[in-house]
């Protein structure tokens, strides 16, 4: 038997060299490549399975790279129930289709509370028409004008997507267009049109009339709402494929997206990465909240910028859970009847909240004082200081707070400002609480003038940054002007039709023109946690993700933590002097200037830390 065994055994292995011989003999007379034979070769005397295995990871580096070969797009839920846009990237490898990822991106449409219901419903419809057009996109016209392409070559995919989406545009117009005309065709010609009704007389000035109130005669009228920026439907396509692109071809090349969307930054030069600054939002105290106070949508926290992303983190958590069991403190007992015996302000109500779609409490609260005080306590009692170990920021959303019928600002339920006592308000918030570093929409964008106004005054001592107020990616890219209004810096998001190559484009004319970068969530938003690589990537100064609650915001911080522990491990995490402490605005910082040279007065605050943490505790001081 051993022998019969023995001589099958050198049967098959005289076999096999003789194939192998074949094959190489086969290989030479066609060209094979030098590294082939010498794999050949080596493996000459290895077994078959050793042999097959070295042969198809050399065919597989000799195979075709892989491409493009379908794009499912499909309507999915995000975090709030609602429906947005999910797309897979379907790739050919070594002759199979292989499915390699899938992305979800969020919709633009704001959440709106206590809204009428016919508006809900219409909004609801867009909603659902926005998202079945963007399918309807991906599976027809787009998976076709892609097929065959390599995921690696992204400028050629989002030119062909801009391409795309405008002759969708010039679609949408010449059928509005026609539309018109059908209209205007229809109407009789019979008779001639009524002349328009005469304007209504001017509204004549009382000089009699209450004491006080002179002001009301005196003051500019606002300016009207601009038109909102339209949004073709569907156009949620274009920033999905995109996207769901870039990732393809990041995983592809075995890298996470954010290294990926770095080089396609830098040209494809190795660049040094930087964690992005946390903006968190702590309490929601806007015009959706039950309090009398409308000023504060958001009421945000920074953490120190030399504290590790996951030290940011686990203080904030902890700041949360103080505010959380504050929240849920059971009512006083009713016996007193005399208000302030419960240690509130006189006529103010207890703090209540409920959980926002923003991850954070909504609570309300009567005066502006109100929240900050409550953060401002709760740091003191942990042993934490307002200015040294973290800053706040505060969402204003202007656009939010305008009442058109008395043409003013509705700070506080009942209590109205127009745009020029705004300024004075923030200037006051500033100077009593210098441990706010950024306010974020605190007017309309047609208030122009007070834009600039607050951006001489106070421009030089927190940022001032447009969000809402500032017009879409492609509107900016497409003027090339991010000074309107006049601001720091801007919020960007990554919705509708903005692409990588957008991206990257928008982020560096930001940073030619020295201001900063906040990468920012949407209001309703899904569970891929895409967008923290695009920060990462693209070298944001700032992401802005919401609270510390919800899931599908819990898991973009959770993504944070794992890219920090991946560039802590790989020794690729920068550091760069300029991100240790916040530097404002050199052009504010001389305005102001002037401005105090010229009222001959002593600075309203020291300038916020350009030094060290020694300065920043004095600062921190103050504040208290």
């Amino acid at each position: 038997m051993g022998e019969e065994g023995g001589g099958r055994s050198c049967g098959t292995t005289r076999e096999l060299q003789k194939l192998k011989q074949q094959a190489m003999e086969y290989y030479r007379e066609n060209g094979v490549p030098r590294r082939l034979e010498e794999l050949l070769n080596s493996t000459f005397y290895l077994q078959p399975a050793d042999v097959y295995g070295h042969l198809a990871n050399c065919f597989s580096k000799l195979a075709k790279p892989p491409t493009i070969c379908k794009i499912v797009g499909k309507d999915v839920l995000d975090g709030l129930g609602l429906p947005t846009l999910q797309v897979d990237i379907f790739c050919t490898i070594q002759n199979f289709p292989k499915n390699i990822c899938s992305v979800v991106i969020s919709t633009h449409f704001e959440v709106h509370e206590n809204v009428l219901p016919e508006l809900a419903e219409a909004e609801e419809a867009e909603r659902a028409s926005a998202v079945s057009t963007a399918v309807e996109w991906v599976n027809s016209t787009i998976t076709h004008e892609l097929q065959g392409m390599a995921p690696s070559d992204q400028a050629e995919v989002d030119h062909l997507l801009r391409i795309f989406f405008a002759s969708k545009v010039q679609e949408a117009k010449e059928r509005k267009e026609l539309e018109n005309s059908l209209e205007y065709s229809a109407v009789p010609t019979l008779l001639p049109p009524a002349p328009p009704p005469p304007p209504p007389p001017p509204p004549t000035k009382k000089r009699g009339q209450k004491p006080g109130r002179k002001d009301t005669i005196t003051e500019k009228p606002i300016a009207p709402a601009e038109p909102v920026e339209p949004v073709l439907s569907g156009s949620m396509a274009i920033g999905a494929v995109s996207l769901a692109v870039a990732k393809a071809c990041a995983m592809l090349l075995n890298k996470p997206l954010y290294l990926n969307i770095a080089l396609l930054k830098h040209n494809q030069e190795q660049p040094m990465l930087f964690m992005p600054l946390l903006m968190v939002s702590l309490v929601s105290c806007g015009k959706s909240s039950s309090g009398k106070l409308n000023l504060m949508k958001e009421v945000i926290c920074i953490p120190h910028p030399e504290l590790t992303t996951r030290q940011g983190v686990e203080m904030l958590m902890e700041i949360q859970k103080r505010i959380n069991k504050i929240i849920e403190l059971p009512s006083p007992p009713k016996a007193e009847t005399k208000k302030g015996h419960d240690g509130s302000k006189r006529g103010q109500q207890q703090i209540t909240g409920k959980m926002s779609h923003l991850g954070c409490l909504t609570i309300n609260c009567d005066t502006i004082e109100q929240p900050l005080l409550l953060i401002q306590e709760i740091c003191a009692n942990l042993g934490l200081e307002l200015g040294t170990n973290l800053h706040l920021a505060i969402n204003c959303a202007g656009h939010e707070l305008m009442d058109y019928s008395k043409g003013k600002y509705e700070v506080i339920m009942g209590t109205y400002k127009n745009a020029v006592e705004m300024v004075d308000l923030y200037v006051d918030l500033i100077n009593k609480y210098p441990s706010i570093i950024a306010l974020i929409d605190p007017f309309r964008k047609e208030d122009s003038e007070q834009w600039d106004s607050i951006y001489h005054t106070l421009g030089s001592r927190c940022y001032i940054i447009a969000g809402t107020a500032s017009k879409s990616i492609s509107k900016l890219l497409e003027q090339g002007n991010i000074s309107i209004p006049k601001s720091n810096g801007l919020i960007i998001k990554h919705t509708n039709q903005t692409t990588m190559s957008d991206l990257v484009e928008i982020t560096n004319l930001i940073d030619s023109k020295k201001h900063i970068t906040v990468f920012g969530s949407t209001e309703g938003e899904s569970s891929d946690d895409s967008l923290v690589d695009l920060a990462v990537g693209l070298g944001v100064r700032f992401i802005k993700l919401g609270g510390l609650s919800r899931g599908e915001r819990v898991t973009k911080y959770n993504r944070l933590l794992t890219i920090e522990e991946e560039l802590v491990q790989n020794g690729a995490l920068g550091f760069n002097e300029e991100r240790t402490f916040f530097y404002f605005n050199e052009e504010a910082e001389k305005a102001a200037e002037a401005l105090e040279a010229a009222a001959a007065r002593e600075p309203l605050a020291p300038t916020f830390p350009t030094q060290g943490v020694e300065e920043s505790a004095e600062i921190g001081a103050s504040s208290g």
